[in-house]
């Protein structure tokens, strides 16, 4: 018996696939592709926004553009006067290009090369200095404006984190800053923490909180701090996750795969999105004492985010059409018309858990049909779904496979043309009110 893990329910998912436009698009694109619903992020958008708003906290929201490539997430944030996180300077031109300002950027990542901080300096965004080094090649630019600084810190509490400035290079950085003058504007500190967990989040806030205090002594404008990502999505009911995580054994698996738990992403969370960060700035940094929110207005502080996954969330899928159906002992193999490196998890010893829904093309004539789900490489290991399915009916050549909310990281971190197969294409749906049946364009 297959173990199940369906999707949250999702009415507006549900009217699109009742509407018959997949297929359509699935034999006009000749192939699998992704589906954006723009509609969804500007939602996501606006409750990040309330829950700032909620706490009588400044701040600002930062879309972080790898967790998606598509264009139209980028045109919403400029639309809507929101910020974006990058990290490359490929992904400073593309938002730029979509009308996002520079001074609404945030440039983040490791070991920038001299030609992005220089780029970014000229276009005012803000730069999360990393290492001394950095700081240091920021300083040589001798840009006649100056650099705007966040400077990272890292995290005491994960100390193998290959991000940030201990302690005695925090001091040295603050010190050249204050040195520097005109040359450098040190507008505050950042970090980036792993995990989803509210309370570190707050602590560590909270810490630079006081680092800004501090830093303000010297002279320096220190009024802002970023608290990064990493805000939970819910993707699966309690009950589900609860049940799935009991009776996970590699016996509901093809070949008996094996996974830990503890690599899977935490698909189902009870507090989640905006959610999630109303609870940090309601929590009190280390455990005591009044609320970040609290403490963020006493100082004076903004607040900046960088959320990705979390704007994304139920904002697109991914949608492949069946190939082919082999049965094998007590279960099939179902190969569709694209790879796993369309659903990225699998790519991390690990799985996307969601599980796909099944549309046919005509009234089904079978039963219910256990299957894993195959990818159409030459690769072993080329499964999109390595736990067997309980489809409603066996699946045929033609029907589709919906991935449900993909958007999040899984559709387009690590595709490739592997075989010469084409990237999925990626579709914008637009449901007016006044209009039952979807418009739709291609995302360019």
């Amino acid at each position: 018996m297959a173990l199940t893990l369906p999707a949250h329910p999702d009415p507006l998912a549900d009217r699109l696939h009742a509407s018959g436009l997949l297929h359509d698009l699935a034999h006009g694109l000749g192939g699998p592709f992704h589906y954006l619903l723009p509609e969804r992020f500007d939602a996501n958008l606006a409750d990040f926004r309330a829950a700032l708003t909620e706490a009588g906290v400044e701040g600002r929201v930062y879309y972080a553009k790898k967790a998606n490539k598509a264009s139209v997430f980028m045109d919403r944030c400029a639309a809507a006067g929101a910020g974006a996180d990058v990290a490359s300077l490929g992904e400073l031109r593309d938002a730029l290009g979509h009308g996002v300002r520079g001074e609404d950027l945030v440039v983040t990542g490791p070991a920038k090369s001299e030609q992005l901080l220089r780029v970014a300096v000229r276009q005012s965004a803000l730069i999360a200095v990393d290492a001394l080094d950095e700081l240091d090649r920021l300083l040589a630019l001798a840009e006649p404006r100056p650099a705007r600084v966040l400077l990272r810190r890292h995290p005491p509490a994960q100390l193998r984190s290959r991000f940030g400035l201990g302690d005695a290079q925090l001091h040295e950085a603050l010190r050249r800053c204050a040195v520097a003058e005109d040359a450098v504007r040190l507008e505050g500190f950042s970090f980036h923490l792993s995990g989803y967990a509210v309370q570190p989040r707050a602590d560590l806030a909270g810490e630079l909180v006081e680092l800004c205090l501090k830093a303000r002594v010297l002279g320096l404008q220190a009024d802002r701090i970023s608290i990064g990502g990493g805000f939970p999505v819910d993707y699966v009911p309690a009950d589900a996750w609860e049940t799935f995580l009991g009776e996970h054994s590699p016996g509901y698996y093809h070949a008996q795969k094996a996974f830990a738990v503890g690599d899977f992403y935490p698909y189902h969370s009870p507090v989640a999105g905006a959610d999630a960060l109303r609870a940090i700035l309601a929590a009190s940094p280390g455990g005591t004492g009044t609320s970040l929110a609290e403490r963020l207005r006493q100082a004076g502080v903004m607040l900046l985010l960088e959320p990705g996954r979390a704007l994304l969330d139920r904002a697109g899928s991914s949608v492949f059409r069946v190939q082919g159906v082999k049965d094998r002992t007590g279960y099939g193999i179902v190969t569709v018309d694209g790879t796993s490196l369309s659903l990225s998890e699998q790519w991390f010893n690990s799985e996307y858990l969601p599980e796909p829904v099944l549309l046919p093309q005509g009234d089904p004539d079978d039963g219910p049909y256990e299957a894993c789900v195959g990818g159409a490489s030459c690769l072993e290991s080329d499964l999109l779904t390595w736990r067997r399915i309980a489809f409603a009916a066996r699946p045929r050549v033609g029907d589709l496979l919906v991935y449900p909310n993909t958007a999040g990281y899984q559709m387009d971190s690590n595709e490739s043309p592997f075989h010469e197969l084409p990237l999925p294409s990626k579709v914008v749906i637009d449901q007016p009110a006044d209009n039952p049946r979807p418009r739709w364009r291609l995302d360019r």
